[in-house]
């Protein structure tokens, strides 16, 4: 009956399953209240034998559950009325002692099994081995749980997720997570949380320095949260490895379809053009197979792949020049941007970016703007740039509380979204208390009046019905507060025709004039290799000016914050011994405020600096560079790692510090903040822009739009 219906949906089904399977069923047929208990019963082992989909496997449950219930209604026979009452004990056997026990109060079910124990033997192993299989077939496209030391995560997956995410057969292009938790040692980053992106959006991920942002990123990537096993995911966070490949050929290989078909194309070629090789030349399988190469070739455009790489590497700020050289060549900022030009090159179904523009310049971050927003796949990316977040996304995941919102466009709407939402809520919340507050008037006046206690009581269960009373969650403003410093007059810092070069072959200065005061706010602006650090240097007084001279106050206490300082801190230990290690001496509620001016307090100042996030290093830093109260600034890229509030809480405090800043930065909401002078490096020289940094986007895009 069963082996019937189970062969025609399992042509090839081995007798040792189908006896298998069968059995139980047979078995347990009386025990089977439902057809999900059928399907917990056989289902997986069902499942095993084609790797049929869920919903085949259920329907054929719900078949065999249907037959035996026909089963069941068959055996019952045709009912009999009785005539006239019987004694039920009289039908018993056992006070006739014939030992038979046939009666229907004492008869027992036969436990005795029907299945061939070396037959189930060899189809249990067989399952183990199949299962054992799949999941080294999982292996495959899922990474390993996280290392020690590392972030965790649990998802819960219905039989549906689970399917898709193991199987890569399976076509889907959404991703859905789905009841997720994630947590760094004891402290809880996410709870419950679940995000759906749809394909073909950008969506930006967004929120507090230490809320997790980066840490999600590498969950999704390292599949330690899983997605359907036939997207692809690339999440740029390695530069590329320095070795003897051309930079153009590092960004070719990114695709390997394309790779390993022009390595095959060669190998037959080869093999056909072998001198007196004349059968290798009459191979009609080797000449199809060429064949078919050259149609998929043709297919995925592949003759237009490297112009396709040139373009990104171009607007990437690699020269012609530049895309000849080895990897090895290049800095790790500059193997950083190749690995960029690997993902948009390659466009996988995923794309993950955390921070990309903290590599480029302004011309780069313009150019990447302008590329993205037609990109035809998925992206995730971290940002604290509200310009490219403006430009780039259509949605954005905001990050708090645990918890991950979804708002619908960019980052200017989601905050004007979110602002009306937390309005509304305090407006519910107000009304709802001013509502409860009345009724708990009217229990505490008549609680013990007599003839009102009903109505009492009525009230006091409409109180316990009323929904959790919860205050709007209150966003913490970020404030940074730079030292109190003595004003200095006149021209503190200078550079009097000044020139530098590391090789007398290739200058990178030339007769460079350039002053500033207390009251100096200056962004210094230009391409990759344009020189801006070096300047920074020259004014420190970290290098000489080759020729020229430098002209320093003789009080100005120079303050400066490197983009490499936050990687030069001490991961092992916490911020209050990295600032008493450098600067020793002090009690340690001093360290403790000065860590406090940049918002690292409490227990965060003795959480160990490598369980902080990228933005918290940073302010670690600043308070370090602080410690002596300098009253002259030198910035070299601040904002990297900082989230957009605290980017905009430095651009506040840097309004408000009393002495000069000279800052490096591509931020465009920072640099309208507080700049009043532009420096642009070009040419070998530093000049003033009058206009500001809208005539100087004005002159980069001019310039992109002349490359294109």
């Amino acid at each position: 009956m069963f082996s019937e219906i189970i062969s025609s949906h399992f042509p090839e089904i081995d007798s040792e399953y189908l006896d298998y399977v069968t059995g139980i069923l047979s078995e347990g047929s009386d025990e089977f209240s439902s057809s999900d208990d059928v399907y917990e019963a056989v289902g997986e082992v069902l499942q095993g034998l084609d790797d049929k989909p869920d919903d085949d496997i259920e329907k054929l449950c719900k078949e065999l559950f249907n037959m035996m219930k026909d089963d069941k209604k068959a055996s019952k026979g045709p009912v009999r009325i009785l005539d006239a009452p019987m004694q039920m004990g009289s039908l018993t056997d056992a006070g006739n002692g014939t030992g038979d026990d046939h009666s229907i109060w004492i008869a027992k079910k036969d436990t005795s099994s029907t299945v061939d124990k070396k037959k189930l033997g060899k189809a249990e192993e067989k399952i183990k081995q199949k299962q054992d299989k799949r999941a080294a077939d999982d292996s495959k496209f899922r990474a390993k749980p996280a290392e020690k030391g590392m972030a965790t995560a649990s998802q819960q997956e219905s039989r549906k997720d689970d399917y898709e995410n193991n199987d890569p057969s399976v076509k889907v292009s959404d991703i859905r997570i789905d009841n997720f938790d994630v947590s760094f040692g004891e402290r809880i980053l996410l709870q419950n949380a679940s995000i759906l992106c749809a394909f073909g959006r950008r969506y930006g991920l967004v929120g507090r320095n230490g809320v997790g942002k980066t840490t999600l990123l590498h969950m999704i990537s390292s599949g330690i949260l899983k997605i359907p096993a036939c997207i692809s995911i690339l999440h740029v966070e390695q530069e590329v490895v320095g070795d003897d490949t051309l930079a153009i050929q590092s960004v070719l290989e990114a695709d390997e379809h394309r790779e390993a078909l022009i390595k095959e194309e060669k190998e037959i070629n080869a093999t056909l053009n072998a001198a007196g090789s004349k059968r290798a030349r009459s191979d009609s399988k080797l000449s199809g197979r060429l064949a078919e190469i050259y149609q998929e070739m043709e297919d995925i455009e592949a003759d237009k792949a490297p112009g396709r790489a040139a373009v990104i590497l171009i607007g990437l700020g690699f020269s012609d020049q530049d895309q000849q050289r080895t990897t090895k060549e290049f800095s790790g900022g500059w193997r950083m941007r190749l690995a960029l030009a690997r993902a948009l090159f390659k466009k996988p179904d995923l794309l993950l970016l955390d921070e990309p523009t903290n590599m480029l310049d302004m011309k780069a971050i313009i150019w990447l703007e302008s590329y993205l927003q037609t990109w035809p796949t998925t992206l995730l990316l971290v940002s604290h740039d509200q310009q490219f977040l403006n430009s780039v996304v259509t949605d954005i995941f905001y990050m708090h509380s645990r918890q991950i919102d979804h708002y619908k466009g960019d980052y200017n709407m989601f905050v004007q979204t979110r602002n009306e939402k937390l309005k509304n809520q305090q407006k519910e919340y107000e009304s709802q208390k001013m509502y409860r507050d009345h009724i708990q008037v009217f229990i505490d006046r008549f609680r013990y009046n007599a003839n009102r206690a009903s109505t009492v009581q009525s009230k006091i269960k409409l109180l316990a019905k009323l929904p959790e009373l919860k205050p709007v969650e209150k966003i913490s403003e970020v404030v940074l507060k730079f030292p109190e410093v003595d004003k200095l007059n006149g021209t503190v810092l200078q550079l009097d025709e000044a020139s530098f070069h590391y090789d007398p072959a290739k200058p990178i200065f030339e007769k460079m004039d350039v002053a500033a005061s207390m009251d100096s706010r200056i962004c210094i602006v230009g391409e990759n290799g344009a020189g801006k650090t070096t300047l920074l240097k020259l004014l420190l007084g970290a290098l000489e000016p080759t020729k020229g001279f430098l002209h320093r106050h003789r009080n100005i206490k120079l303050g400066y914050f490197s983009q490499h300082h936050v990687d030069q801190l001490d991961m092992n230990s916490n911020s209050v011994e990295v600032i008493q290690k450098q600067l020793p001496g002090h009690h340690v509620e001093i360290y403790r405020g000065a860590l406090g001016a940049f918002g690292v307090s409490g227990e965060l100042a003795l959480r160990p600096v490598i369980s902080l996030s990228g933005g918290q290093k940073s302010r670690v830093a600043f308070a370090v560079m602080c410690f002596g109260s300098p009253n002259f600034l030198i910035l070299d890229e601040p904002t990297n790692h900082l989230d957009i509030e605290t980017v905009e809480a430095l651009g506040h405090a840097l309004n408000k510090f009393k002495g000069g800043v000279i800052l490096v930065s591509h931020d465009e909401r920072l640099i309208r903040m507080i700049c009043t002078e532009l420096w642009v490096c070009a040419n070998k020289t530093v000049t003033a822009l009058e206009g500001g940094i809208d005539k100087y986007k004005e002159l980069v895009e001019s310039e992109i739009k002349f490359a294109e």
